[in-house]
């Protein structure tokens, strides 16, 4: 068994997590750890468990001793003692990573002084990413609390000797990202400070380096009433003078990257029938190329559920992964996914560095801290990214590149107008003809010399609309097309019929109706209601009640998510399928605006 504490508490058997149910048996666990090897109290046990303990406080201790005993019960070398005066933990020293950290920082600095300085690079950088977070992060008892933040001060203490060495060893530029995120979460720290200094400088960037003194010297002064220490105000006065001190160093060879998989590997596959969106491709092509090379470009596919934005997507990214050889990368930010929350930035960035061969026990808790690594380990690189699913642009902002000559697709079900620098890229339904084939390639023969016009344009042209209604005509052999042509007549029947087991057309559209500010839904479900193909501001008025800048602005929203489309300025039209969606949505609250519902 493993037990970890540097970040939340974990134990593990064989990698696999073991379950501790109750935060009182995780406390209880980490008060163990802390003191492994040592008797703890009955009375210390129950001081750390509760500030004001009830009656029963030493038998509820029994019941968590023995249910962590039960939990330890499979491991080799760990066992829960009872003793006279309470409990004894014991565990293998190397079975706790604090320890393993511990001796790798000490085994580092023997090997530096020594004069091993890349062995003591190699020891320092294992040792750091032990750490997946704050220590015992999850655990609030007043001994590991005082505990927890010595250890945290360890690990700072570490990280800096590391960039040190990283520093003597020649880099320079790749550093910048790491260390100005660290300086971010530690500003007071003049280690961190001076190494930040010291690789801006010799990156060429003599005045960033003295802004960041600058700034650190403002901010000693107004917090602490102090002056920077006399190391850093030396490096200060040596970048100030081009000291040979502080020259650039010649480059030591490069450290060995971390393996990681093949990265073709995480691109979806391409799909085999993708049909159509010549017109789209080619303006991708055309904008790609346009950009300067050497610079970050993203672009936005946007459209309403189901249009086909990821098949396009990922299509484009199989077309362009010669031009991108550092890697190819793709992440599903669920920002419209049925039962799920949207990934946070903090969750999507975890699993990019990890793609890309980041230890997952290496990365650091902070948005900020892993959007500086991510963007810098693409720095340099020509690498191929798809964000996914997006819900907003804050979701997409940390994940961008910041340099280097990276390919970004973002797909959304909303214009995402603050994604600055992105090119936007609208998705609309597929063309007649596009319609026809892909219907075609799916369904085969069963549609063999049948007519489709009708029948692809009552799935709207729509790309998923389209598959669920081939796929029944083919697995159904006695079906005709004109069988699938009657049952796509009407809204209530056409909606029931293009859902199968597995797929659910409204499903999948109502779920941008979900995000949906409460007015907006109101109106776009009377506007579906409403016999008007086309809906202008003073017809809207009119039928509801509202006034016309209400009324422009409600139209700016449904547009935004893509559950209306503008043949003319402000003028809106609802598609025939979401439509039928918004049939199924609950009726407008009739003491709010209760003259919304005067149509429907």
């Amino acid at each position: 068994m493993d037990f970890l504490v540097l970040g939340p508490v974990e134990v593990r058997e064989s990698g696999e997590p073991v379950r501790l149910r109750g935060m009182r048996r995780r406390r209880l666990l980490a008060v163990l750890l802390l003191n492994a090897g040592h008797a703890v109290s009955m009375d210390v046990l129950v001081d750390e468990l509760w500030q004001d303990p009830p009656a029963s406080a030493r038998h509820q201790v029994h019941n968590a001793i023995r249910d962590l005993r039960a939990a330890l019960a499979g491991s080799a070398g760990a066992g829960l003692v009872t003793v006279d005066i309470g409990y004894r933990l014991d565990v293998p020293a190397g079975a706790v990573d604090a320890h393993r950290f511990t001796e790798g920082v000490r085994a580092a600095r023997a090997a530096r002084r020594e004069g091993r300085d890349t062995e003591a690079m190699r020891l320092l950088q294992a040792a750091v990413d032990l750490w997946r977070g704050d220590a015992f992060a999850d655990i609030d008892c007043p001994a590991v609390r005082a505990a927890a933040a010595g250890l945290d001060e360890q690990r700072l203490t570490a990280v800096e000797e590391l960039m040190e060495l990283r520093l003597a060893a020649g880099e320079t530029g790749s550093l910048v990202a790491e260390l100005s995120a660290l300086t971010a979460g530690h500003p007071l720290r003049d280690a961190l400070r001076g190494s930040l200094m010291l690789a801006l400088y010799r990156s060429g960037r003599q005045a960033d380096a003295l802004a960041v003194y600058d700034e650190g010297r403002r901010l000693l002064a107004d917090e602490l009433g102090l002056e920077p220490g006399p190391r850093l105000r030396h490096l200060h006065t040596e970048i100030l003078a081009d000291a040979p001190r502080v020259q650039r160093r010649a480059a030591a060879p490069a450290r060995p990257a971390a393996a990681r998989p093949a990265q073709d590997n995480y691109l979806p596959r391409d799909l085999p029938d993708f049909t159509g969106r010549a017109a789209e491709l080619a303006r991708l092509d055309r904008a790609v190329d346009d950009l300067s090379d050497g610079f970050p470009r993203t672009v936005v596919i946007d459209g309403m559920g189901g249009i086909g934005k990821t098949a396009l997507a990922v299509h484009f990214a199989h077309r362009r992964t010669s031009d991108h050889p550092d890697g190819q990368f793709y992440v599903d930010l669920h920002g419209f996914s049925t039962g799920r929350a949207p990934l946070t930035p903090e969750e999507a960035l975890g699993v990019l560095l990890r793609s890309d061969g980041a230890a997952p026990g290496s990365l650091p808790a902070g948005l900020a801290e892993r959007s500086a690594i991510w963007r810098s380990r693409l720095a340099g690189r020509s690498a191929l990214l798809v964000l996914d699913n997006a819900a907003d642009a804050a979701q997409v902002a940390p994940l961008l590149p910041g340099t280097g000559d990276t390919l970004t697709l973002v797909t959304t079900r909303r214009k995402l107008t603050a994604t600055d620098g992105a090119l936007s890229l609208p998705l609309g339904a597929l063309a007649p003809a596009e319609a026809e084939t892909l219907f075609r390639r799916i369904a085969g023969e069963a549609c063999a010399g049948a007519s489709l016009n009708r029948t692809v344009a009552l799935c709207g042209h729509h790309p998923l609309a389209l598959r669920i209604a081939a796929t029944r005509l083919r697995d159904r052999p006695s079906w005709k097309v004109p069988d699938v042509t009657a049952r796509l007549c009407t809204s209530g029947s056409r909606a029931a019929f293009l859902r199968t087991a597995d797929r659910d057309l409204m499903s999948v559209l109502a779920l941008s109706y979900a995000h949906l500010p409460r007015e907006a839904l109101e109106l776009t479900r009377t506007l579906a209601l409403h016999p008007a193909p086309v809906h202008d501001i003073p017809q809207t008025c009119a039928a509801t009640g509202l006034a016309p800048a209400a009324v422009e602005c409600l139209f700016d929203t449904l547009l935004d998510h893509n559950l209306a489309d503008e043949p003319n300025p402000a003028h809106l039209a609802i598609p025939q399928l979401l439509q039928d969606c918004a049939h199924t949505l609950p009726l407008p609250t009739p003491d709010t605006t209760p003259r919304l519902s005067a149509v429907a």
